[in-house]
């Protein structure tokens, strides 16, 4: 009987990929969503901390309540809106920037 083919790999990542994503556009997609949806709630996150303020206190500098933004700070959250991103830009002398970038394959299917 014939062994199946080992991958002498030991790095977890690419175990990973190739076991969960590779092959798999849909999942790539969603890997992809993912990622820029906990990359919106980091840097608002970083942003709000780095003015020393906790959520409430960015609540009231922008009128707004609690859950929202810890919706917005929440990496799993899908409706981050550019008119409430831009009220927190704006409350803390900030300007938001949007920026179009080439869509590229993180890495070749295996």
């Amino acid at each position: 009987m014939a062994q199946a083919k080992r991958h002498e790999t030991i790095d977890a990542v690419d175990i990973l990929y190739r076991r969960y994503y590779a092959g798999k556009p849909h999942r790539l997609a969603d890997l992809e969503k993912a990622r820029a949806e906990d990359q919106v709630a980091r840097k608002l996150t970083a942003l709000r901390i780095a003015h020393g303020l906790t959520q409430r206190q960015l609540v009231k500098l922008i009128g707004t309540s609690a859950w929202v933004i810890c919706r917005l700070e929440d990496a799993n959250y899908e409706g981050h809106s550019l008119a409430m991103l831009n009220r927190i830009a704006a409350a803390l002398k900030q300007r938001v920037e949007m920026r179009f970038v080439p869509a590229q394959r993180r890495r070749k299917s295996a």
